[in-house]
């Protein structure tokens, strides 16, 4: 009997990928065309890599793409005028075509892999929409965690962690009890979880002594030991700011308080993350370091795929060891907590000074110690007018003086 009439073959799934030319939306592509039985693509969006973007429409012929720069649809527009596919796409831009791509109504999954707050209106788009998401955009939750909640409560829509840290608590939890296993991410407290311990490479000064890091160049703290990602994210795990904002996350994923959350130092990356249950059990999810693997678990789940991938070999490994950051090399990891703790419209303040005090590192205008200095003064700054229930319109105005007070500030002698 063919599979055509068989009732236990699954339906594919309808994807939309925004940031497809980007790190997460690149490796999520290459994961359906390893299963085009099961994921298929309807939503593209991406930013300026026009030749790659053409590619992908190519070989995905989605139903819509969309472009962060109105000012370049025309190009994609005669670009993909010459190629051959079976339907021409809807071509949209701007932040109401990344909105609309967001929650186009075929998609069944969204894949939120643009980086930065710029991904955060499009995410609410979908979740309004009633889409789950596969959540690799961290600021989704850390800027706008009181506005997002709700939302999804609201919605009904599921939110499941891509990124590898949460998605290694998401799959440890699977055999606890939740709440409500159709409501994820809710910030209801997950029942039997006790403590969430956050792995850490240690970054591309992990093995540096905190008093050399004036020497560090942009060039070393782009180059990270373990993971191939992207400029900023790399520059954040040099100064353990990515795992700081991951504990702002995993609060309002597994609504666990801030003193149950800790960061630990895993050089070797295999190990992603740990829980501790109420009866002392510790539950760990271990791997090699590749983010298809969290990417691939997001699209499937509730289900497991067969997959030809490398397999893990501990004794290959050897040993897997573990030490607690330390706090004088790694300031920003206090600065996350702090905000954390204040909540309210100060975790998206750290979130915008952050991105652009890395931007400026990255230009070369400031130096890598200045990023926590520029973090900590916008922070400082903010607690007058800090507001403990943030609308939309709260959290986006705060992210907009937040960068222009650390591009301000930078002009600035900085303090030792």
């Amino acid at each position: 009997m063919g599979d055509w009439c068989r009732s236990d073959v699954p339906p594919v799934k309808a994807l939309s990928v925004l940031g497809s030319t980007g790190s997460i939306g690149t490796q999520t592509l290459e994961i359906v065309a390893e299963f085009p039985q099961r994921f298929s693509v309807v939503a593209l969006t991406a930013g300026r890599n026009l030749e790659l973007l053409v590619q992908q429409i190519r070989q995905f012929n989605p139903e819509v793409v969309a472009l962060a720069d109105p000012a370049l649809l025309p190009e994609l527009r005669e670009r993909i005028s010459s190629l051959s596919l079976q339907r021409s796409p809807d071509l949209v831009a701007g932040s109401e075509g990344l909105c609309q791509a967001a929650a186009w109504p075929t998609a069944d999954l969204v894949v939120t892999g643009i980086v930065g707050c710029a991904g955060l209106l499009p995410t609410l788009a979908a979740i309004e929409a009633g889409k789950d998401l596969a959540l690799a955009n961290k600021e989704t939750l850390i800027a706008a965690g009181p506005v997002v909640l709700p939302a999804l409560e609201r919605s009904g829509s599921r939110l499941l962690p891509a990124d590898s840290e949460h998605s290694a608590i998401f799959q440890c939890l699977q055999g606890t009890p939740w709440p409500d296993t159709a409501r994820l991410s809710t910030g209801i407290p997950t029942p039997g979880l006790r403590r969430i311990q956050l792995t850490a490479s240690g970054g591309a000064f992990r093995d540096w002594e905190a008093a050399d890091l004036v020497n560090a160049t942009v060039a070393d703290a782009t180059s990270h030991p373990n993971w191939s990602m992207g400029r900023k994210i790399t520059v954040d795990s040099a100064s353990l700011m990515n795992k700081g904002l991951e504990v702002i996350e995993a609060h309002y994923l597994y609504g666990v308080d801030y003193d149950h959350i800790e960061i630990v130092i895993h050089p070797q990356s295999i190990i992603h993350s740990m829980v501790e249950l109420s009866d002392s059990s510790v539950l760990a999810q271990l791997g090699w370091p590749d983010m298809k693997l969290p990417i691939l678990y997001c699209l499937s789940w509730p289900e497991r795929l067969e997959t030809p991938w490398r397999r893990l070999d501990l004794t290959e490994i050897g040993q897997l060891t573990f030490r607690a950051p330390d706090p004088a090399k790694y300031p920003c990891m206090d600065l996350a907590y702090a905000a954390g703790r204040a909540g309210g419209t100060m975790p998206a303040v750290l979130n915008a000074a952050n991105e652009q005090a890395v931007a400026l590192f990255l230009q070369e205008r400031i130096h890598f110690l200045d990023i926590p200095k520029l973090i900590e003064a916008a922070c400082e700054r903010h607690r007058t007018d800090w507001r403990s229930e943030p609308s939309l319109d709260d959290v986006l105005a705060v992210d907009r003086w937040a960068r222009t007070a650390v591009a301000e500030a930078s002009t600035l002698p900085l303090a030792a």
